[in-house]
């Protein structure tokens, strides 16, 4: 039963329903009914095979039981005939009188009505008795048979077979010799009648016009139901069968390939007659063999296509009911995607189809409460996207005010330098122009962290070191500025071994502690470290004024920043504790924060521990030395702003360098007068020729042919450049840079380079 709730709908364009449904009821009904007729016909074919093999086999088993019956009663027949005559002579010819002879073997005829004829040989092959059934008796006859076959062969062999003869043309005859026991008994010759196989090859009656025969070894015939073919003396030895029965791999157990005298296909088994090696076949035509198989097919042929128009009509009826509830799914979803979200279907088929409808309802019901729901959305979704810009807006607000603090304050004491000024006060202006510069470089290095987590290119360099080395370099840094704002600074002690990146780990222990002397207005800040299990807590305590409980999850925050900081007025661009929280995952560090309204704030960072050891004494590198003029190395410095060449050319001269600056066209010109190539190259990376500074130092290099060290130096804080540089090989620098990492830069690379050459040498 299927209906239609709701309002019906107009068609669409295109194919009308009704004429798809048509189609779909086509093909299922062909689809179903092909299967149902390809299982039929696939299982008829294989039974049908499978009967015709197990026919097959079972008639040739049958006709090879008969004819192995009928070799073994021949072969028995010979056995019992070769028995009586080797019963005639157990002592020797000359020991008894022909009476005595005579009497045996006339017991022998009554006992093997076969044999028609028996004679005594000596041991010299002559003949001394002689009985027939058909003529008189011989006596001392002494006709020599010393080189007649007979007695040759049968003195070798105790036993001689003979082959198979006609007497006068009406019977076949054989001859059977028997040796006595001793060499002197001589050999008893009998012929024997093979009537009696007539006999037995006349009683196989494989069927109706089924027949057996027996060929001797030479394959002629000597036995068949028709005695007029064995009077005949046929050769069957080119029949097939009789053929391949005498090969010498064949074998009783597999069935031949076989034709009858008129050359038609005949079923064909055969066994062999030992000792004689005769074979006894035993035939059947195929018609007659295979004629209740031929009759089975084609009660199986009619039974199917019985089935076949059954299925034919199942399948019609089965489509039909699974295309009528398909075409109410069809119509009440193209009801629903017209927008008419009450419409419902209902289905009662109680299978699949009827959930499939239940289904389409609940989307129509879920599409009605989105629709419901999608103004509130879309108003959220704009409200979040305001605040968003909101928040950026506030971030570029917070940037440029910090950035402009600085730069504000040096033009103020750039002026100041104008005028006459005492020596005190230019040394205090000059410290004051340092401390800005510190500031912009606190707020681009800030910015450059967020960068450089962003583009993932950060990998940490796992240690074990002593944590007690990272506090002492907090201490060393951070001690002057605790005491200019009158905090105290402690550090307690701890002789414990971390496992981390030790360079990212103090970049996230300076930012909590900076954190904490910015905040903290009076009292001081404690930096120690507890043991928790496996793992060490690093601990920053400080009596600022503390964190509320709602914002405690938001300082680690990007830009995010609290109220007014605690005395120095600088609270800078809120990236410190974001940059500590991002940190903190790339090393799998937990950071927990505890903090008490008016009372200070406890940041700790957890980490794994290891087992101490002795720690290596380390060398510290010497300073860099100024040079000899004979002895100074050669720099160039690639930029086209002619005040950055101007400050770097000063401080590398400073320094005790040689030095080249110019754009990149005047540095190639400036090194090619040089008798030789330069130590190192300092470029820019965006340049005004639209080259690129990885493009310029490969180009000198290629010219000079060789492999000089080189840096790059770039305003471009872009996650591109990072990827591109190290990818690219070359360490890259932001500006503005520090004089004294510019410094540790060039030995670095500097190190490297010679290195490299040492390792090229050796």
């Amino acid at each position: 039963m299927t209906s239609f709730a709701g309002q019906p709908g107009a068609g669409t364009g295109g194919t009308p329903p009704h004429a798809r449904s048509g189609r779909l009821f086509r093909k299922y009904a062909a689809i179903f009914v092909g299967a149902v007729c390809l299982a039929l016909v696939t299982n008829g074919a294989f039974d049908m095979w499978f009967s015709y093999q197990e026919q097959r086999a079972l008639l040739v088993q049958i006709q090879r039981g008969q004819a192995e019956s009928a070799a073994s009663k021949i072969s028995q027949f010979v056995d019992e005939i070769e028995a009586q005559m080797a019963w005639v002579t157990p002592f020797p010819w000359n020991a008894i009188t022909f009476e005595e002879w005579r009497f045996d073997v006339v017991r022998m005829l009554r006992q093997a009505p076969a044999v028609t004829e028996v004679a005594q040989l000596d041991a010299t092959g002559r003949e001394q008795f002689r009985i027939s059934r058909h003529a008189k008796d011989v006596i001392e006859s002494h006709a020599d048979y010393s080189r007649d076959p007979v007695f040759v062969q049968t003195m070798a062999n105790k036993v001689y077979y003979g082959p198979v003869y006609l007497v006068e043309g009406s019977e076949p005859y054989m001859t059977i010799a028997v040796a006595g026991s001793g060499h002197d008994h001589g050999v008893i010759v009998g012929q024997v009648n093979l009537k009696f196989i007539w006999e037995v090859v006349s009683q196989i009656k494989p069927g109706t016009p089924g027949y057996a025969y027996v060929v001797d070894a030479g394959g002629r015939l000597i036995a068949d139901p028709d005695i007029s073919l064995v009077l005949r003396n046929i050769d069957m030895s080119s029949l097939p069968q009789v053929r391949a029965a005498r090969a010498p791999a064949a074998g009783a157990d597999e069935p031949l390939a076989a034709v009858d005298r008129q050359g038609k296909p005949v079923l064909s088994a055969h066994a062999t007659v030992t000792p004689l090696k005769w074979l006894v076949f035993v035939e059947l035509p195929i018609d007659e063999a295979y004629a209740p198989l031929y009759n089975s097919m084609r009660r199986s042929a009619v039974l199917l296509l019985v089935a076949l128009a059954l299925a034919l009509l199942a399948g019609l009826l089965s489509a039909r009911r699974m295309v009528v509830p398909i075409r109410a799914l069809q119509e009440g979803a193209m009801r629903i995607g017209r927008g008419n979200l009450t419409q419902r279907i209902a289905i009662k088929t109680n299978d699949e189809l009827e959930a499939l409808g239940d289904e389409f309802n609940k989307m129509a019901t879920r599409l009605q409460e989105s629709y419901a729901t999608l103004e509130h959305k879309v108003e959220e979704r704009t409200r979040q996207l305001e605040l968003a810009n909101l928040a950026k807006s506030r971030f570029l607000a917070a940037a440029s005010h910090d950035l402009r603090q600085p730069l504000h304050a040096l033009g103020l004491f750039v002026a100041q330098l104008h005028g006459r000024v005492r020596a005190n006060e230019r040394r205090r202006i000059v410290a004051r122009i340092d401390a800005a510069l510190s500031a912009m470089n606190e707020l681009f290095n800030a910015l450059l962290d967020i960068s450089k987590l962003d583009a993932g290119v950060l990998s940490p360099s796992i240690t074990e070191f002593p944590v007690a080395k990272l506090l002492d370099r907090v201490d060393t840094t951070f001690t002057e500025a605790a005491q200019e704002k009158g905090l105290s600074l402690r550090f307690i002690s701890s002789s414990a071994w971390v496992r981390s990146d030790f360079i990212l780990l103090e970049r996230i222990v300076f930012n909590l502690v900076s954190n904490a002397i910015r905040y903290t207005s009076s009292g001081g800040v404690v930096v120690g470290c507890r043991k928790r299990g496996v793992n060490l807590r690093i601990e920053v305590w400080d009596t600022g004024p503390g964190v509320p409980q709602d914002q405690q999850q938001n300082i680690f925050g990007e830009f995010y920043r609290l109220g007014a900081p605690g005395g120095d007025g600088r609270s800078g661009l809120g990236l410190g504790l974001a940059i500590v929280d991002r940190l903190c995952r790339l090393l799998d560090h937990s950071v927990l924060l505890t903090s008490i309204l008016g009372k200070g704030s406890c940041f700790s960072v957890a980490l794994p521990r290891v087992a101490a050891r002795p720690e290596i004494g380390e060398t510290p590198a010497p300073a860099h030395p100024l040079m000899d003029a004979s002895d100074r190395k050669l720099v160039v410095v690639i930029d086209d702003d002619p005040l950055v060449l101007e400050g770097m050319g000063g401080l590398f001269r400073s320094w005790g360098y040689q030095l080249v600056a110019g754009t990149d066209d005047e540095a190639l010109a400036g090194v090619s007068d040089r008798d030789r190539p330069p130590d190192l190259i300092v470029s820019d990376h965006h340049l005004s020729s639209g080259k690129t500074g990885i493009e310029v130092i490969e180009g000198l290099r290629r010219a000079l042919s060789a492999e000089i060290p080189a840096f790059l130096v770039s305003g471009d804080t872009s996650p591109e450049l990072l990827r591109q540089a190290r990818a690219s090989g070359y360490h890259l620098l932001h500006k503005p840079v520090d004089p004294m990492t510019l410094r540790a830069m060039v030995s670095h690379v500097m190190r490297e380079g010679a290195a490299r050459a040492r390792e090229e040498i050796s």
